[in-house]
């Protein structure tokens, strides 16, 4: 049976594991801030965690909310977890205040795993949590999570190190592929953020393109640094690995001048990244030890052709580009190294799992060379999200017409390659994350001296987007530009800080009262509070 197969046979994520600690006990998986795990060592931990989440009452389809950022003690709940059914809610470690009330309240779960900065954030919210009962501390002993924080009445608080450690069996559980493993949050594109339902199947599925198209093989070894609580880490990349049995490091922090030493420190063959990585990366002073690795390949969405090839000739590493997803789903398109060359600007082409295509506003498909929406439909099962946690409707307008619509804007030529055209919707992304324009002003005008707000994007140096708010204050308030930067600083994820701010007598509004925001975009960035240029700026251990 060839890899290919063998993994389409594997559809649940705790079966896969089981599979390789039976098959290679000893050979390395996973590294993540600590020494290697081996495939038996992870089932081996993982099956004590997992009867230790049991003992607190945590059953199939149960959410458990996880605040942690890349440490091994993430990829340890994320496997025990889902050898119970339980369902996982990885959260942004960087969300404060109403970002991470929102989500904890939307997915309603009775459960947190978190570090001491997580737990500091959400003692703060657990008043208006009613339904959160228990809190799992990592990193502290039960006496000190038990002095670490007032915690309220009816909050049970847990050491994550005496879970792990936990002497009970495991309870078996039936697990299908069509269970979940995940809620993740998407970045609230068209409003505030939804929790797309992942199910073990489509984990499982990621990694078929990726194996079958050429980008890895068994004898690769992975890098990356992206964090574990999005899905391109702790699904893809992951899933990756573990479909593939490859050996795969998660590192905690990403840095531009220390990245491809790390992971040539590794041994990886091959790096994951996104454009805003790479950039930084190329953006470094040339060393004579910039061809100092084993790397063979690197992957980094998006690039352009001009940066690709410079990454390619400096580092001597084929950077891969051909490749667009979403939470909901993912890869919707891929490639070859082949079609790298051909087209490299491109998003690549269709899966042969999905049918894509690019749809016009009445849901009509758009002819080659035609801009519209880019749509997908399954050809099999789980192979995209189930839909959005407790959001019927939003589930079914985001169906609408039999395709689900992805909000992205595309063009599809004669061969079937799709270029991205840009959002649709009213967002923007900045230091890797998406940023719900909706979220950002709700925040901001809580201000007392602000009135009105609206925050849109701004082509950055970087790639990506940088941010722009233009306010309107309270009459007769003023605001400096110190005030407002420790202001966004106490209330908003270190992600979402606005570059620039600029404040106006009046927001444009059309006769519905809505912002005109395409009015905003055409105004200049010249005369305007650059936070920037000011010198401002969160910094590392400040944000969180």
């Amino acid at each position: 049976m060839d890899i290919l197969q063998e993994m389409r046979e594997w559809r649940v994520v705790s079966h896969r594991l089981q599979f390789w600690a039976e098959k290679t006990p000893d050979g390395r998986f996973v590294k993540c801030d600590s020494s290697w795990l081996s495939f038996s060592e992870l089932e081996q931990r993982t099956d004590r965690l997992a009867a230790g989440f049991q003992e607190l009452g945590v059953r199939k389809r149960d959410r458990v909310a996880i605040i942690l950022p890349n440490r091994i003690e993430m990829i340890l709940t994320m496997f025990a977890l889902a050898k119970i059914g339980a369902i996982q809610v990885p959260l942004n470690t960087y969300l404060k205040g109403e970002f991470l009330q929102y989500q904890l309240h939307d997915c309603s779960a009775e459960i947190v795993v978190g570090d001491t900065p997580a737990l500091k954030e959400l003692a703060r919210l657990l008043p208006s949590l009613p339904h959160m009962t228990k809190v799992v501390g990592v990193g502290a002993s039960q006496s000190e999570l038990d002095n670490l924080l007032d915690w309220p009445n009816g909050v049970d608080v847990f050491s994550f190190e005496d879970l792990a450690l936990s002497a009970n069996s495991l309870m078996s559980v039936d697990l299908k592929m069509d269970d979940l493993i995940a809620i993740m949050y998407t970045s609230g594109t068209t409003g505030l953020p939804k929790g797309c339902m992942l199910s073990h199947g489509y984990y499982t599925a990621i990694p078929w393109l990726f194996y079958e198209n050429g980008f890895v093989t068994q004898e690769d070894s992975a890098f990356t640094t992206m964090p574990l609580f999005h899905l391109g880490s702790g699904g893809i990349y992951m899933m990756e690995a573990l479909q593939g049995g490859i050996p795969i490091v998660f590192d905690p922090v990403f840095s531009a001048s220390t990245f491809i030493g790390r992971a040539a420190e590794e041994g990886a063959t091959i790096a994951h990244g996104v454009g805003a990585m790479g950039n930084a990366i190329l953006a470094t002073p040339p060393s004579d030890r910039d061809k100092s690795h084993s790397l063979r390949r690197m992957m980094i969405m998006p690039m352009s052709a001009e940066d690709q090839a410079r990454f390619r000739e400096r580092f001597g590493v084929e950077v891969f580009s051909l490749g667009y997803g979403q939470t909901e789903v993912s890869p919707t398109t891929f490639g070859t190294p082949e079609m790298q060359q051909k087209k490299p600007d491109s998003l690549g082409y269709p899966s042969r799992f999905l049918d894509v295509t690019i749809r016009d506003e009445v849901n009509n498909e758009v002819a080659s060379g035609q801009l519209g929406e880019i749509c997908v439909r399954p050809k099999e099962r789980e192979v995209m999200f189930q839909g959005y946690w407790d959001k019927p409707k939003e589930t079914e307008e985001a169906h609408r017409g039999g395709w689900f619509h992805s909000g992205d804007l595309g063009i599809m030529d004669e061969d079937r390659y799709i270029t991205f055209k840009g959002r649709k919707s009213d967002s923007m992304r900045r230091r890797g994350e998406n940023v719900a324009a909706i979220e950002l002003e709700g925040a901001i005008s809580r201000h007392p001296k602000i009135a009105g707000v609206a925050a849109h994007a701004v082509a950055s140096e970087m790639s990506e987007d940088d941010i722009k708010v233009c306010i309107v204050l309270e009459p007769d308030e003023q605001l400096s530009a110190e005030e407002l930067f420790e202001y966004f600083k106490g209330v908003l994820p270190y992600f979402a800080m606005p570059r620039y701010v600029e404040f106006l007598d009046a927001l444009p509004l059309t006769a519905t009262g809505r912002v005109m925001k395409h009015v905003l975009r055409q105004r200049s960035n010249v005369d305007v509070i650059d936070f920037e240029k000011l010198g401002f700026r969160v910094e590392r251990e400040e944000r969180r």
